[in-house]
């Protein structure tokens, strides 16, 4: 019996406890609330909504569903229902594309007081513009897919690399967020192509220009940044970059909106780790650069770039070296 009293008063302590503790609360809250009001933190307190990356997300998934008929489909598509299936997700993805490009249309007109642009009439017309390059898309996608297959033994057929490659994940979404980009629609395609890199690893900026048969195997690390231009046939490994050289200290609007970034030709091979950086930077047609080559200028056509082999280093604590017992092995 004493026992249960003693666990009864701790309970009680406990209780007290927890209220000296959430008494607090308001008074931090009020203190989280006027920090809201300095300039130098970024916050978003304001009456017009903006772009939902839920809804994205949402987007993202839908527009698979369309590139890819029968694959990400949410039920059994067959020749029967297809015209409905694709009717109705169309219908569906109109609605969706067209309030999130209104939001981010209308989030820059607010936050940086530009003129009216007519936002909904706007974002109407972009999302069904998106819609008809649908086919377009679709055929490139499948030449990035052909090209995947053809260049990696390891793939057994369309499906396995439709299903899980990260590099035609990575492709699908930058291929949408494109069209959007290149109609001038803010905030949305770079959302699109931030999360498609939280998931695949792979960070291809909406701007950059990239032709087909485009494959980026493994695909980890891989980084391409806004004004790249890429050929076609051209195949890029893990870790490689496609990016601009370092500018000043506070001089990004000096640079904001001019090329930055390389210019990759046709039947390009960029190997793991390879890093190639600036706007005058070209490789021309047919070269292969090989893993960890750091470049900044440019290569002519047909030509190879790579590091020479390193000098490796065997110590053993043997009295027998480790490489003259490997080669007594041999």
């Amino acid at each position: 019996m004493a026992e249960r009293v003693k666990k009864g008063d701790s309970c009680k302590i406990d209780v007290q406890n927890l209220s000296q503790f959430r008494n607090r609360l308001p008074e931090i809250a009020e203190k989280i609330i006027d920090s809201c009001n300095e300039q130098e933190c970024y916050i978003h307190v304001d009456y017009e909504p903006i772009p939902s990356r839920e809804c994205v997300i949402e987007i993202i998934d839908r527009l698979r569903e369309i590139l890819f008929p029968g694959y990400f489909t949410r039920g059994k598509l067959d020749p029967v229902n297809l015209r409905y299936s694709m009717g109705q997700s169309a219908t569906t993805l109109f609605d969706m594309l067209s309030e999130q490009i209104g939001l981010s249309i209308r989030h820059d007109c607010f936050r940086y007081d530009q003129p009216c642009s007519d936002c909904d009439e706007q974002s109407h017309r972009i999302a069904l513009r998106l819609l008809e390059e649908i086919p377009s898309i679709r055929k490139t996608l499948a030449t990035d897919v052909q090209a995947s297959y053809e260049g990696d033994p390891a793939a057994k057929s369309y499906d396995e690399i439709i299903f899980s490659y990260p590099g035609i994940y990575a492709m699908a979404v930058y291929r949408v967020a494109h069209i959007l980009f290149e109609n001038g629609v803010p905030l949305l395609p770079r959302i699109m192509t931030e999360y498609a890199h939280s998931v695949t690893g792979i960070d291809i900026h909406p701007g950059a220009e990239i032709g087909e048969s485009f494959v980026i195997d493994h695909g980890t690390g891989v980084v391409i940044g806004e004004t790249t231009h890429i050929g076609e046939s051209v195949r890029i490994y893990q870790s490689v970059t496609l990016g601009a050289l370092s500018i000043p200290k506070d001089s990004g609007d000096k640079f904001r909106g001019k090329k930055r970034h390389p210019t990759i030709e046709d039947d390009v091979i960029i190997y793991a780790g390879a890093t190639i950086l600036g706007g005058d930077t070209i490789i021309g047609t047919r070269s292969v650069i090989g893993g960890n080559v750091w470049l900044t200028q440019s290569i002519p056509p047909d030509t190879t770039v790579s590091l020479e082999s390193p000098r490796l280093s065997y110590k053993s604590k043997n009295k027998k070296s480790a490489l003259e017992m490997f080669d007594a092995v041999i």
